[in-house]
């Protein structure tokens, strides 16, 4: 998700850490690529503008350039001014005592019918009984994909094929939703290629008769610019209650997601990140912001978690989270947890540290490196999985014969979660400034490039690290440890 707008910003800050004494000079060259980087990722003009503009009034500020720790400064100003502009947002469907009526509309091929599915499934879990309308009469194939939705959700689906008239099936339906005990009505609107005066029209009607309690707009969020002005004609004809972006789990480069609320004032409600009916996440700001600066989303990760674990399991997660303490063994059980498609990728991308592995199981067969990972894991003692620092060179060969892998795969596990590990030890009790200084003691330690996106390979530093270099920072590692068991 926004790998693009990720890697430049990172590049940005990258720039910064590396010039040493900060200055007004260095400053402006590394908030240029903040810009450079914006645009690129098909970000508003306008919203750069605005952007850059109170961001570059706090950077150039005497605290940043005097601080102890000044590009890290510029990262809790870059976080503050995205999480500024993607909120606030209200992430929930406030739903009636009797009936609620929920209108979808927008392009055609945004996603709305596949959206209306998604909403659905949430519904569900919420415990309300929805009802769907097909209301996109202009493509029958648009009913037949809700029909099928519906029977896999066991949603009811009201439709009227000889009925031409939109209004008349959609006021048919609420009062078929009423008589049928349901008590959430969604209305799956036509689309179109491009807005025309019938498609307005026509939607102006719906919303005029039939009155629903929200407007929701579905927006591609892989169309860039062409979003933020679809967007706005949908605002001026319906006075929109919120977005939805879809298609965030593909190649969008995030400048729909934010010049959406900027431009039209129209909070973003809900995100699409991947194809199954459970791949819609409530909109974080801040979640969000951490996430497109590579800090990881802690918060939404256990919120995702929450959908397939037990309240007890839960809390101790949260427990261990919060103490630094996640082993191995809390790694795999969690693993065969989520493994229900795309949910294990979507939590590993929230991991902070963990982008990298996340990649490597959506390149590849998502379902065999499953099995792989609790292979290997599972091939380890009970020792090895809380402490995997004592497995050594011989127990590696080891755990790879009896997983059936090859050593590499091993050794890149074990990689990843020291990384992972380590940077939740160090965060665990502290908030964002805890969070940057984690990032930051890692980076100079040599396990995390200075990108922020893994651990340092060979490929990234030019080098490997020397026996003795590892053996010292293991030393400064544990004896870090040390200090904070005894600050408990």
């Amino acid at each position: 998700m926004f790998q693009s707008l990720q890697d430049g910003l990172k590049g940005a800050i990258k720039s910064l850490r590396g010039k040493g004494k900060l200055t007004e000079g260095n400053m402006r060259d590394g908030l240029q690529l903040v810009e450079q980087s914006l645009l690129e990722a098909d970000v508003s003009y306008q919203v750069v503008q605005d952007f850059m503009a109170r961001v570059t009034e706090k950077a150039l500020g005497k605290k940043v350039l005097l601080s102890l720790n000044p590009s890290e400064e510029v990262i809790g100003i870059v976080r503050d001014e995205l999480i500024e502009i993607l909120g606030p947002v209200d992430p929930t469907i406030h739903l009636k005592k009797d009936m609620t009526v929920l209108m979808l509309c927008g392009l055609q091929g945004s996603g709305k019918t596949t959206t209306c599915g998604k909403l659905g499934s949430m519904l569900l879990d919420a415990k309300a009984k929805p009802m769907f309308v097909a209301a996109d009469l202009q493509r029958p194939a648009a009913i037949d994909q809700l029909h099928v939705l519906g029977d896999q959700l066991g949603i009811p689906v009201y439709s009227d094929r000889e009925n031409k008239d939109p209004v008349k099936v959609c006021q048919a339906a609420v009062k078929q939703a009423a008589s049928d005990g349901c008590n959430v009505v969604i209305l799956d609107t036509a689309g179109r290629l491009a807005i025309d005066e019938e498609l307005m029209a026509e939607l102006t009607r719906i919303d005029n008769r039939v009155k629903p309690h929200q407007v929701y707009l579905v927006v591609d969020g892989m169309t860039g610019q062409d979003a933020v002005n679809s967007a706005q004609a949908f605002n001026e004809a319906l006075e929109l209650d919120g977005a939805i972006m879809t298609k965030l789990d593909g190649d969008a480069r995030g400048g729909a997601l934010m010049s959406v609320k900027h431009i039209t004032g129209v909070p973003i409600k809900f995100i699409g990140t991947g194809e199954q009916l459970n791949n819609l996440e409530p909109f974080r700001p801040e979640g969000m912001a951490s996430r497109i600066l590579g800090l990881g989303d802690i918060v939404g990760m256990v919120d995702l978690a929450r959908q397939v674990v037990t309240e007890q399991e839960q809390q101790e997660l949260e427990k261990k989270m919060a103490e630094g303490r996640f082993t191995l063994e809390d790694f795999k059980n969690q693993v065969e947890k989520l493994a229900k498609p795309g949910i294990m990728q979507q939590m590993m991308k929230m991991m902070p540290g963990m982008g990298e592995m996340a990649q490597m199981f959506e390149q590849a067969d998502g379902e065999k490196d499953t099995k792989q990972l609790i292979g290997i894991i599972n091939s380890m003692t009970q020792d090895e999985r809380t402490d995997p620092k004592i497995i050594d060179p011989s127990r590696r060969n080891r755990i790879a014969k009896g997983a059936g892998v090859q050593v590499g795969q091993v050794n890149d596990l074990i990689k990843q979660y020291d990384m992972m590990a380590g940077l939740m030890q160090s965060m665990a009790g502290k908030g964002m400034r805890g969070r940057m200084d984690a990032i930051r003691e890692l980076q100079q330690s040599g396990l995390m490039d200075p990108g922020g996106r893994g651990p340092k390979t060979k490929q990234s530093t030019g080098k490997r690290l020397s026996t003795k270099q590892r053996a010292k920072m293991k030393k400064q590692r544990e004896k870090e440890l040390r200090r904070k068991r005894r600050g408990k």
